[in-house]
């Protein structure tokens, strides 16, 4: 995983996500998942650009059922962008890198 992308939890995600001071792009995704691994060049290299503007958190499905099933994920990857502890703004499926640098500004 890449240096800027933190690796969210059922466990950590109170502390890295709810309480974070900077937005929150967290991606929702699985090791088998073709279009997840499709987009993760776009969200470490969105990690990087946006370092210090907003935090980038990737927390696998297969390994973290309670926050996956508290935020309703049935298909991936899911994006959702949380601002003050709050989603407010999602993305599904395979997107484009402009289309989830779009949400990132929207939010800043």
């Amino acid at each position: 995983m890449a240096q800027n992308v933190t690796t969210i939890t059922d466990q950590n995600f109170q502390t890295e996500v709810i309480n974070a001071s900077l937005p929150v792009l967290l991606d929702f995704w699985a090791t088998w998942c073709g279009p997840c691994l499709a987009i993760a060049p776009h969200v470490e290299a969105l990690a990087n650009e946006y370092v210090g503007r907003v935090k980038v958190g990737k927390l696998d499905v297969d390994e973290n059922h309670t926050t996956s099933s508290q935020f309703g994920i049935r298909s991936i990857p899911t994006l959702i962008m949380f601002k003050n502890g709050q989603p407010v703004d999602q993305l599904i499926g395979g997107v484009s890198k402009s289309k989830l640098e779009e949400m990132i500004r929207r939010h800043l």
